[in-house]
């Protein structure tokens, strides 16, 4: 972002500070004798010294001026660097591509490239927002939340054959909040939890977090493997969690006959189905559901707007039976009390706008382009996808043999190029083999290049151990 006047001017105090031209008690000039100096206004000075009072590095006396109350330490840098012998657990792809730098590439991370984000249509928002009731701007929200988003999400289910009432929608702070408040409603520590294998690396993490015993099902083409998950249900797990639609790490779609019997079983032995619905947006044609099939009695939806509006404003929302919603109310008001009115705001004004759908349409059609250079690109390195997407952001990939994900991940980190290895997607850590491609952070050529050096680097080794 290019540099105000005003923030040259706080620079230009500060540097006087930092070299010492201006000492702990010294006063500053007047107003109007900077701004000459400068030939700036003298409202542009002003606000420039308030920032700098607001910082604690100058001191405002009523009817003396302003005076150097404290001098600027040098910045230290305190981030912590990425961890290359961190071993790989369910973190692994979150810590390192939150913690990389702009220079980092990153095909292992979950998100879409800022640059490829709906950037002016969040711009916008931000502005509509700004000129929204008072109660956005400066209040708490009501205990099910923004009721023009409720109502946008109720109109969005309809065409998955979903009538939803307003009063069973619960707008949170993030899909992994929803999660979160979910498990602590539901479950208590040891409570056993069906998972995909793979999953979800967060699903993983949440779990982990809540003391829960966490079962894989190993995941098909068509979805999880139905004998494998009929006979889990002798441990009387209370959730199985999964994804709607497109699967995360796997890209594949569950098949209708699939989620038929999934929820057959959920109402004859009792237990919740929470399916994330967060990659709705990608889709090209919809996919079938398990709400949409079986109602909300043993279902669970949640959904975020992070993947195609902003990670930065962070807004999601639960969708069950309204006793269930408002058992959530209770504990989210316990909790953390409120949701973020204003960021729900902003996003309701985003997806209301009229460059949004003409947004995700793009988006679409340039994912299929991506997906298929990116497939064809990984060929020549003999990386396979498992199977071919219709729709959304993920690769999931075989590796060539005798590669192993985590060490290919570690070399390429090196490198500056974040990779997601199969393990921290499966619970029972037998995907040594595979690792899941983000399409769309794989535009830079570095990201090949890099894959086909570290995978040399590591046949080189495999051939000096054989020789040995």
């Amino acid at each position: 972002m290019a540099k105000t006047k005003i923030t040259y001017t706080v620079q230009f105090i500060q540097d006087q500070i930092s070299n010492k031209s201006l000492i702990v008690g010294a006063r500053l000039p007047s107003v109007r004798q900077l701004a000459t100096q400068l030939n700036y206004s003298i409202s542009t000075v002003v606000e420039a010294y308030a920032r700098l009072v607001a910082e604690g590095i100058l001191e405002s006396r009523k009817g003396s001026g302003y005076y150097v109350l404290g001098k600027i330490e040098p910045t230290l840098n305190t981030e912590t660097p990425i961890q290359y012998q961190r071993e790989i657990d369910p973190l692994w792809i979150s810590r390192q591509s939150l913690e990389a730098n702009k220079d980092t590439l990153k095909p292992g991370c979950g998100w879409l490239p800022s640059h490829w984000m709906p950037e002016q249509t969040i711009r916008k928002a931000l502005k509509q927002a700004a000129k929204s009731e008072r109660i956005f701007l400066t209040d708490y929200s009501k205990p099910n939340g923004h009721n023009e988003l409720r109502q946008y999400i109720a109109r969005k289910k309809e065409l998955y054959n979903l009538k939803i009432n307003l009063n069973q929608i619960l707008i949170t702070d993030s899909a992994t909040q929803s999660i979160d408040l979910i498990f602590r409603n539901v479950l208590k520590a040891g409570d056993v939890i069906l998972i995909d294998d793979p999953c979800y690396f967060n699903f993983r993490a949440l779990i982990q977090a809540h003391g829960l015993k966490a079962v894989a099902i190993p995941f098909t083409e068509h979805g999880p493997d139905l004998a494998i998950f009929e006979q889990a249900l002798n441990l009387q797990p209370k959730i199985y969690l999964t994804n709607s639609a497109i699967h995360n790490p796997t890209g594949a779609i569950v098949s209708l006959q699939t989620i038929y019997q999934i929820s057959k079983l959920a109402e004859k032995f009792n237990f919740l189905i929470i399916e994330d619905d967060i990659f709705a947006d990608f889709e090209t044609t919809s996919a079938p559901r398990y709400a949409a099939l079986t109602g909300f009695k043993q279902v669970i939806q949640i959904g975020s707007f992070t993947k195609t509006l902003s990670a930065a404003v962070r807004c999601g929302y639960i969708i069950s039976e309204v006793q269930r919603i408002d058992a959530l109310i209770d504990l989210r008001i316990a909790t953390n009390f409120s949701h973020s009115h204003l960021n729900a705001e902003i996003i309701y004004q985003a997806l209301i706008d009229s460059s949004y759908p003409k947004y995700l349409d793009g988006l679409k059609k340039h994912l299929l382009k991506t997906m298929n250079d990116t497939i064809r690109k990984l060929a020549e390195l003999e990386i396979h996808p498992w199977i071919i997407p219709t729709a959304g952001i993920f690769l999931w990939c075989k590796l060539p043999d005798g590669i192993h994900a985590t060490d290919l991940s570690k070399l390429c980190l090196k490198y500056d190029v974040i990779l997601a290895p199969g393990n921290s997607f499966s619970q029972t850590e037998n995907a040594g083999q595979f690792m899941r491609f983000n399409v769309a952070q794989c535009i830079d050529q570095k990201v090949f290049d890099v894959l086909a050096l570290a995978l040399s680097a590591l046949k080189n080794i495999e051939i000096g151990k054989e020789d040995g």
